[in-house]
């Protein structure tokens, strides 16, 4: 699986804008917890068995590379820090970064390291060490996409605790793009020694084993004081064996089990159940830049054909929310006044015959069972379809198929994103003309212009019209019909105290994790 892709699906979203406009960012870890687990004074020691989805055969070690399995990324994301993480207070706090500010035109930034950053190994973490792996990440296939607008060597130090870097347009929204990947390394760390190489994260590497892992607290780690003592990963391979895990008291804590999981839980009084409302956008994209979902007319009529209602209810088990084809639902410059969408049949099949739309040939929808319930949402949106005269024939691809010959050229086909909190996020990694994950080759200059205006533009109430603005292009014309939002679920066992409810990377922030005696 591509590893922006599933990166993505772990982390958070944007920062607000009169926080990101501040002379420096948060540094504090506010990461919210669910109300029913935070009582009580933390205990220190004890060790967190947890599961998380993956494969063996898609594991990988390489903080910058291709990870295919959630398993991997949470001991990843535990071992290593990025610059700056999703917070409660702000939408985006700082981690390994303590502060940043911007210069005038938005289009220079300066990060600063946290005091007292070091590796595992008690070297200290200079800004030399950060421009490498920043770089290093940069200069990956997918380095465009990952840290879009800033060229490798546009990230620069000045003195030992400041990197610098430029973009190549004024963006108010540039810190976002180092929550994401910005995993940190030793300056000059060879290839072959990147599994096992030291982090600067709140636990360090005990052991790896065929996707397991055990990890050890690190009691000089710069953000603050650490409970666990250890926390064991077992991977699983479906959503439903590491319920049973958890269930049969093998685990404490299951992740992102979904919510047929959540249902057979429900009535287990010993069992808690985290729910993360609004956490995953699972879209149908439409490839508009050729074949039969070019014409705008035919993807607004997709977009009318879809019962949504239906879908939550039916895919989420209603543990979830209807959308309304914009990305980003999550967003507190969300566009709520941009009116709902509804299903409409007769004006979608006006919109078809209009558009002179071949309702002779039968459309594949390619899908995946990567995350519980997509396969699910292909079938009934297909059952749907036919009710507009449409005929839908749903293929199942595996995922490493899917993402090889499917993302990025299907004409229709099925996906999943866990970031939600940043219109702008999506804008800049999905739609804008020349995006380095353009799902659905769409390209549109009024969208171009007003995404330029939205990130160059730091008054609030300005930017917030011109975001807007952007929000209602990519609702009348875009290739994404997002019907909804599924909540993300964990299961936890009854003495698992302080789980964090942020989405995305902010779920894998587990330093403030105790279990109760």
């Amino acid at each position: 699986m591509n590893w922006t892709r599933r990166q993505a699906l772990w982390a958070g979203g944007s920062i607000g804008a009169a926080a990101l406009l501040s002379a420096c960012g948060g540094g504090e870890n506010d990461a919210p917890s669910s109300p029913a687990d935070s009582a009580g004074t933390p205990r220190k020691g004890g060790t967190l068995r947890i599961g998380a989805l993956g494969r063996a055969s898609a594991t990988t070690r390489d903080p910058h590379g291709t990870q295919g399995n959630e398993s991997d990324y949470l001991i990843i994301a535990l071992v290593y820090d990025t610059l700056t993480a999703p917070g409660l207070k702000d939408n985006t706090v700082g981690r390994l970064a303590s502060g940043w500010t911007p210069s005038a035109d938005l289009k220079t930034w300066r990060f600063t390291i946290a005091k007292g950053a070091a590796f595992h190994d008690g070297s200290p973490v200079t800004a030399d060490d950060v421009v490498w792996s920043l770089r290093r990440l940069r200069n990956t296939p997918a380095g465009a996409a990952r840290l879009p607008g800033i060229k490798a060597e546009n990230i620069t130090a000045a003195g030992k605790d400041t990197v610098v870097l430029v973009s190549d347009q004024p963006n108010a929204e540039l810190p976002l793009l180092t929550r994401l990947s910005t995993f940190v390394l030793k300056k000059e760390t060879p290839d072959k020694q990147i599994a096992g190489a030291p982090g600067t994260g709140p636990f360090k590497l005990d052991w790896f084993r065929s996707g397991n892992a055990r990890l050890l607290r690190n009691d000089k780690w710069h953000g603050g004081p650490v409970h666990l003592d250890a926390i064991e990963v077992t991977m699983f391979e479906s959503p439903q064996a590491m319920a049973n895990a958890l269930l049969g008291g093998q685990i404490d804590v299951a992740s992102n089990v979904g919510a047929v999981a959540a249902r057979s839980a429900a009535s287990r009084k010993d069992i808690q159940l985290v729910r993360r409302p609004n956490d995953m956008a699972m879209p149908v994209v439409m490839r508009a830049a050729d074949g039969p979902f070019a014409d705008v007319r035919v993807r607004e009529a997709m977009k009318l054909v879809v019962d949504r209602e239906a879908m939550v209810k039916q895919v989420l088990s209603g543990y979830g929310t209807v959308a309304n084809d914009i990305l980003g639902t999550g967003d507190p410059a969300y566009a709520k006044d941009i009116p709902q969408r509804k299903r409409d049949l007769a004006r979608a099949k006006e919109l078809l015959a209009e558009a002179k739309f071949d309702l002779s040939k039968t459309y594949e929808l390619i899908t995946t069972e990567d995350v519980p319930g997509l396969a699910e949402s292909a079938t009934l949106f297909a059952g749907q379809a036919r009710e507009a005269g449409i005929k839908i024939k749903v293929v199942k691809q595996e995922s490493g198929a899917f993402y090889e010959k499917t993302w990025l050229k299907g004409q229709l086909y099925t996906n999943y994103w866990g970031t939600n909190d940043s219109v702008v996020f999506f804008a800049s990694k999905t739609m804008v003309t020349g995006a380095g994950q353009s799902e659905a080759g769409w390209s549109d200059p009024q969208f171009d212009a007003a995404y330029r205006k939205v990130i160059g533009t730091a008054d609030k109430k300005a930017r917030a019209t011109a975001l807007r603005e952007l929000q209602k292009i990519e609702h009348d014309k875009s290739g994404y019909l997002l019907w909804g939002m599924a909540d993300g679920i964990d299961l936890a066992g009854s003495k698992v105290r302080n789980l964090p409810k942020l989405p995305g990377y902010g779920r894998v922030q587990l330093e403030s994790v105790w279990l109760e005696r």
